[in-house]
């Protein structure tokens, strides 16, 4: 009893205890030349010192499926088939185009680092120049690199084709979709 809570496995909370990799985020056009995701790729993400804080799921929003438009530069939140929830994002731009078709999140980071593949800097959880703000979700496109939904410090690029393949969300917008959604959940994108 007392303080004693499940141990979350990786199918219920946002990480497991197993020590995870950076991988990654990207959305590129694979092969074109000296395109970094015929090599390490664009982004990575460092996992959390530690784990986030638990969450009974009781408490949690039950969003089941996100659709993202890219061509209105938007992702719906949905509980079934209602509606909960409609936000706009930023897609990627020509030649890093976001990628289309199903997926599931597979990753939820609060206050990630983040390494620039091509210099090795590190701009740590809570810089404002983090590209990534305080939220990452990541879903699997490739079985090798990955795409996700991340906060951004540049307010005036969401809703514009400006990513290198992400979506990116007002970080307000980005903690509360956050909140609602769990390893699994389906995510749809299309044109």
């Amino acid at each position: 009893m007392g303080d004693r809570r499940p141990d979350p496995s990786p199918n219920f909370g946002a990480l497991s205890r197993a020590p995870v990799p950076p991988v990654p985020p990207t959305g590129h056009r694979r092969g074109s030349p000296g395109h970094p995701a015929t090599g390490p790729g664009v982004f990575a993400i460092a996992a959390p010192k530690s784990p986030p804080p638990y969450v009974p799921v009781a408490h949690r929003p039950r969003i089941t499926r996100l659709r993202v438009s890219l061509s209105q530069r938007r992702v719906e939140a949905f509980q079934g088939d209602r509606l909960l929830k409609s936000y706009p994002v930023a897609v990627g731009k020509s030649g890093w185009e976001t990628p289309t078709g199903t997926f599931t999140v597979r990753q939820q980071f609060r206050d990630p680092d983040w390494q620039n593949p091509f210099t090795g800097e590190v701009i740590a959880a809570g810089d404002p120049d983090n590209p990534l703000g305080d939220r990452w979700i990541g879903f699997w496109t490739d079985g090798k690199n990955w795409s996700g939904f991340h906060g951004t410090p540049n307010r005036r690029s969401v809703g514009m084709a400006a990513s290198h393949g992400c979506l990116r969300m007002f970080n307000e917008d980005i903690r509360e979709l956050f909140d609602g959604v769990s390893p699994a959940t389906v995510v749809e994108v299309r044109r």
